[in-house]
């Protein structure tokens, strides 16, 4: 197949995006299909190719795949640009895109998991692997994501939404520590946890300059896992076990700060049988399909969920291949069976 790998973009996890991208690429063609990657900001100087097919023999990947620790601000991703302009599609993808079998959506954070890019693509009968806009948009909400899984008795962390025009000097109604995000927002960018008063309105002004609106999360204790979900069934749970310190994007994508163990030690059948059921209820009840990840936490009063994923990372620490791997399946098979799997939702008419 004709395959179109879509990473960078505008977000924040930009850099991550561009990991995940090139990994997606490699193992695309080392399957045998007919692989490119696009940077969705970018574009694609087409007048570098006698044809929008020749676009796809391109081989424009890099076998590096070290991830960049720097957070990027608009201002850093826009001057990328050598032509003065900042939309989010970038030359010529579009035209590209609608050249192939299908997309995968190799994007990450902001303007690509936020349903913005898949909306784009629906407009343009172009289809692409993950969820569609309208699931993409509630799940990188934390605060319309939780309020769904709180009305389906999902088990999560109490929290409230401030707005940056309400500025960072407020108040919660629970004890510190806290935990304070971006509303919309992942890999953990602008997330601190706060231990008293001054901590948190830091961490919510800090969190202002990535999104207009942040949260501020009961603190959990626990055991931290991951559990992905590919096509309706679920992985094993991956332990996350951070050597000092907490699961902050350094831990994420940096090696030798993080220990990963699949299936998890030390952990009952039954609770991890409840992890699986909870991981594909929450896909459900936020209507997500083809594949996620959730997040959870566990400790004595049960099983937490921290949030969904609709487009996890797929970069050499991200957490969902190293499930499959667990269980036998590589990384180039797993990513076809989320090409496969997304495709056979289009050809019966429940790609949403």
């Amino acid at each position: 197949m004709k395959i179109v790998v879509l990473a960078g973009g505008r977000s924040t996890e930009r850099n991550v995006s561009i990991s995940s991208g090139y990994r997606l690429t490699n193992a695309l063609r080392e399957k045998g299909h007919q692989a490119t990657f696009i940077d969705l900001f970018l574009g694609y100087d087409l007048s570098q190719v006698d044809s929008i097919d020749a676009v796809f023999e391109d081989s424009n990947t890099s076998k590096d795949l070290k991830i960049s620790d720097a957070v990027l601000t608009d201002a850093d991703i826009n001057a990328m640009r050598t032509d003065g302009t900042t939309q989010l599609f970038g030359p010529n993808v579009l035209e590209i895109a609608k050249a192939a079998d299908i997309v995968f959506l190799g994007l990450h954070g902001g303007d690509g998991e936020n349903g913005k890019v898949q909306a784009v693509l629906d407009l343009n009968n172009i289809r692409y692997t993950g969820s569609g806009a309208t699931a993409s948009g509630i799940t990188m909400n934390k605060v319309y994501s939780k309020e769904i899984m709180l009305y389906h008795k999902i088990q999560t962390a109490a929290f409230k939404e401030f707005t940056r025009d309400q500025g960072p000097h407020q108040k919660v109604d629970f004890d510190f520590p806290v935990v304070v995000k971006p509303t919309s927002g992942g890999s953990s960018v602008g997330t601190v946890i706060a231990h008293n008063q001054e901590e948190m309105e830091a961490g919510l002004a800090d969190a202002f300059r990535f999104d207009q609106s942040a949260m501020v999360e009961e603190f959990i204790s626990g055991r931290e896992f991951s559990l992905g979900v590919v096509n309706g069934q679920p992985l094993p749970a991956i332990e996350i076990k951070v050597r000092d310190g907490w699961y902050d994007f350094t831990h994420k994508f940096q090696e030798g700060y993080t220990d990963f163990v699949t299936p998890p030690e030390d952990l009952d059948d039954e609770t991890h049988e409840a992890m699986k059921d909870i991981a594909v209820q929450t896909m459900n009840v936020l209507g997500l399909q083809n594949y996620g990840r959730v997040d959870f936490l566990v400790n004595d009063d049960g099983i937490w969920v921290i949030e969904a994923n609709n487009l996890p990372g797929m970069t050499p620490l991200s957490l969902m291949p190293q499930e499959a791997e667990a269980i036998g399946l590589s990384y180039p098979d797993l990513v076809e069976q989320i090409i496969d799997g997304k495709i056979k939702l289009y050809e019966d008419g429940m790609a949403n």
